[in-house]
């Protein structure tokens, strides 16, 4: 690789893996070149053959002034972090990508703070075909100032970078996110033991869903609001969603129905009929109960 420009950031990646390669390869021709580092070699091998450094070990990194990390778990982002520090340069930025707990990112950023190196931690979501094809989002918690610095990196693998407060709240976010997508899977397999015992093909029933998903944006279409108070009358969604919530909780009423019916217990749909006015910002009160 020819040398990096004078007052280039030079990339650091550690760990390679089913998220990390492709996130890596997306940083090949970066200005100030890029290192990488992973425990095996032959993770490395393909990168190697694209024109990046290797990294002998995780010291070798510490030389990047941007270093990302994607290992598996907080013990081994608190391993790798530790052996960073011991090399790294004031002003260094270590951008965790691993979803961890948010308490290990918050106390490794106060930790290294005095060190002046920056630790943040950047989630990612959409997974190994959208870090391929540089369609990701990450979702930072790091100090405004740092966050700049990084974004130009991260717009590499992403297309949505967003600033979500101080570290730990990228992190945060992310539990968030994930949180409704394995509720979600969890509402799907409620939804498939509910159609097979009516009779329904749940081959084609998956077709429907994913084809009307497309359409309606899912869980996320309602994802819109400021905050979760109760909506006024005279806001702009307070009707939308009082017809969102009608045609709800009808369709969760019948659904519920033909699980007594077919003897199939649907606890998920239930909780969803009872949350659900709520949920939205439009519970029933004395007067809307006739709506």
């Amino acid at each position: 690789m020819t040398a990096a420009p004078d007052g280039a950031v030079k990339l650091g990646y550690i760990g390679l893996g089913n998220m990390g390669a492709p996130m890596a390869k997306r940083l090949v021709g970066w200005p100030g070149g890029v290192t990488v580092f992973d425990v095996r070699a032959d993770a490395m091998t393909p990168l190697a053959e694209l024109g990046v450094s290797l990294a002998d070990g995780v010291a070798d990194v510490a030389a990047a002034d941007v270093i990302s990390v994607t290992v598996l778990n907080d013990a081994q982002v608190r391993d790798v972090v530790a052996e960073l520090a011991e090399h790294a340069k004031p002003g260094t930025v270590i951008a965790i990508h691993s979803t961890i707990s948010p308490e290990t990112a918050v106390e490794l950023a106060e930790t290294l703070r005095e060190k002046g190196i920056h630790v943040v931690d950047a989630p990612v979501s959409g997974g190994a075909g959208a870090a391929a094809n540089g369609e990701l989002a990450v979702m930072v918690g790091a100090d405004h100032e740092v966050y700049e610095r990084i974004k130009p990196a991260f717009k590499q693998f992403a297309s949505m970078v967003i600033h979500a407060g101080e570290p730990g709240a990228g992190t945060r976010m992310k539990l968030a996110r994930n949180m409704l997508t394995f509720t979600g899977y969890a509402a799907a397999c409620e939804a498939m033991k509910l159609a097979e015992a009516a009779g329904i093909d749940l081959g084609q029933l998956g077709r429907v869903v994913r084809h009307t998903d497309k359409l309606t944006g899912g869980p996320g279409a309602i994802m819109v609001r400021e905050d979760t108070s109760t909506l006024g009358p005279d806001h702009w969604l307070h009707d939308t969603f009082t017809h969102a919530r009608g045609l709800g909780e009808k369709d969760l009423s019948l659904a519920l129905a033909l699980g007594e019916t077919t003897g199939v217990d649907l606890p998920l749909a239930a909780m969803a009929l009872k949350n659900l006015a709520a949920g939205l910002g439009v519970p029933h009160t004395a007067s809307n109960t006739k709506e």
